[in-house]
């Protein structure tokens, strides 16, 4: 039996709401993909929902396994520290549930075609 998969997008946060708006529009998108049963927007800091309020909201939603994907470009102490620490917090507040994290954005060899693109864009406007 397939578990009801959630995927928690966790950014680092800001006081700007602009710059929150990047993680917002990235779960509408992934929410018009497919492929996980329910997506949600958290925040380590500065935002909200933080990440036990965004998990919880996954949980109320049926979730089964929560995987919280860092919306980081590096596994700085944030992701290796902070989010292992809230994997393992999660997992004791809902030993029902399975979480799982992980790795951030920033060596996925696709980001390569990201980095690329952006490049390019910039030269074509000159």
């Amino acid at each position: 039996m397939e578990l009801k998969t959630a995927l928690l997008l966790i950014a680092h946060g800001s006081r700007q709401e602009e710059a929150n708006a990047d993680l917002t529009h990235m779960v509408a998108a992934m929410r018009r993909r497919g492929g996980f049963a329910i997506v949600e927007a958290a925040f380590l800091e500065l935002a909200e929902p933080d990440i036990d309020n965004g998990a919880a909201s996954c949980v109320t939603q049926g979730a089964q396994r929560i995987v919280l994907l860092p919306y980081f470009l590096s596994a700085g102490i944030h992701v290796r520290r902070d989010l292992t620490a809230a994997r393992q917090r999660l997992a004791v507040r809902h030993p029902e549930i399975e979480f799982r994290l992980a790795e951030p954005l920033g060596r996925h060899p696709l980001m390569l075609e990201v980095v690329a693109e952006r490049a390019e864009e910039m030269i074509r406007s000159i």
